[in-house]
């Protein structure tokens, strides 16, 4: 809340101008004496407009309030008195917006404390006309100046409250950005540093959390468009970090789950996404990343999907482990990939239908709209050159691996 004060000359004539100057600043001197009973009203009417937020700030802020409101009325009055400098009153504007945005006060209701209190410093104005005679053309211009300085205290204000809010800003999320590199790295088992992540995200030691983990695979653009903003709707808790090529973040699964997590991610991803759960707690969001990161690279480049690492285990303990994986195609698959491209593609392709059909080739003809013995046949092309058979419970294991393998 402020009053304005006289900042510019008035357009009357130069013959008027000292008489008018000396009018107004009397008619604001009037309420010199006035200044804390007008500055109380003012409290009074701010708190009955916004009763509610009001109550959830609690009494030390109402009572700020009305010291802050009365410093603002009587600097004010003194200004348009002539009794005080316009530098005084515009600090303790600028001072007003910084403070304000530290208190999380929303900038409209300050705004409208502006306004409110503008108006009842005319009305109180108004009152002294008649007591003092005031000629109803300073009164004219006397408002004049107030209503039209209005937008200068806005505008001060403002400005001062939008860089104050967005240092603000920019702190919360180095300190936030802080916290979840420092999970990723595993201090979520060190107890102080838990107390912390509780403090500043409101994230409990042994809340069940997530970590969500995207590529950006060259490109500028997240693989995630405004995930924040989707799970905020849904009531999820959330928060985003960028580590290197990857944006990360930790989602808290209180009331949801990691397939209900799937759901409201996949309609903002454009790329690679990876899923971890951390039941534990923090203290296993290390080791969740590492998992959701490990099942990014089960999904092939430049496709789009979300994935659960619970849903890939295979796929991932293949990732984790390249050599092995290509050791383990080699001997299992190599036979069949030397042939020619199109001979390998078929018999491979038949070899997964038969590995999702159980190994009946009946089913596995049905879906690939050929004829049973055509099949049979494969079946026993890919024995012949592999040396092993689904039919073979330990055979099958490695084909299964082998033909995953060939996917990671």
């Amino acid at each position: 809340m402020d009053v304005t004060h006289y900042t510019s000359p008035d357009p009357a004539p130069d013959s008027d101008h000292d008489e008018l100057r000396r009018g107004i600043a009397r008619a604001w001197a009037a309420l010199v004496d006035q200044a804390d009973a007008v500055a109380d009203d003012i409290t009074r009417r701010l708190i009955e407009r916004d009763k509610e937020w009001h109550e959830t700030v609690g009494p030390e802020f109402r009572a700020e309030l009305r010291h802050n409101t009365r410093e603002h009325v009587r600097r004010g009055v003194r200004t348009m008195a002539g009794l005080s400098s316009d530098g005084e009153t515009t600090s303790l504007w600028r001072e007003t917006g910084r403070r304000r945005a530290r208190q999380g006060v929303p900038l409209e209701l300050v705004l409208n404390a502006y306004t409110i209190g503008t108006r009842v410093m005319w009305e109180a104005l108004l009152t002294q006309q008649a007591t003092l005679g005031i000629d109803d053309r300073v009164l004219v211009h006397a408002g004049r100046r107030i209503w039209s300085n209005l937008d200068v205290q806005n505008s001060v204000m403002s400005a001062a409250y939008r860089k104050e809010a967005a240092l603000m800003q920019r702190r919360d999320l180095h300190l936030q950005g802080r916290l979840l590199d420092g999970l990723v790295e595993g201090r979520g088992a060190d107890p102080q540093f838990a107390a912390e992540v509780q403090e500043v995200l409101g994230v409990g030691a042994d809340d069940p959390i997530a970590c969500v983990v995207a590529p950006f695979d060259g490109h500028r653009d997240s693989p995630l468009r405004a995930p924040d903003d989707r799970l905020d709707d849904a009531d999820i808790a959330s928060y985003w970090q960028v580590r290197g090529d990857l944006h990360f973040g930790l989602v808290v699964l209180i009331g949801t789950t990691l397939d209900d997590l799937v759901c409201h991610l996949r309609p903002c991803a454009t790329g690679r996404v990876g899923i971890a759960g951390a039941p534990e707690g923090i203290s296993g969001f290390g080791t969740a990343f590492q998992l959701a990161g490990r099942t990014v690279d089960t999904i092939a480049r430049g496709s789009v999907d979300v994935a659960v690492v619970d849903d890939r285990l295979p796929q991932v303990l293949l990732a984790s482990s390249p050599a092995a994986t290509g050791l383990l195609v080699r001997r299992t698959l190599g036979p069949v990939l030397a042939m020619p491209r199109h001979q390998s593609d078929v018999l491979l392709g038949t070899l997964r239908a038969l590995l999702a059909h159980n190994g009946s080739p009946t089913h596995a003809a049905e879906s690939l709209y050929c004829h049973r013995n055509t099949v049979i046949y494969r079946m026993r092309q890919v024995k012949e050159l592999t040396g092993r058979s689904i039919a073979d419970p330990d055979d099958r294991l490695l084909l299964s691996l082998a033909l995953m393998g060939l996917d990671v």
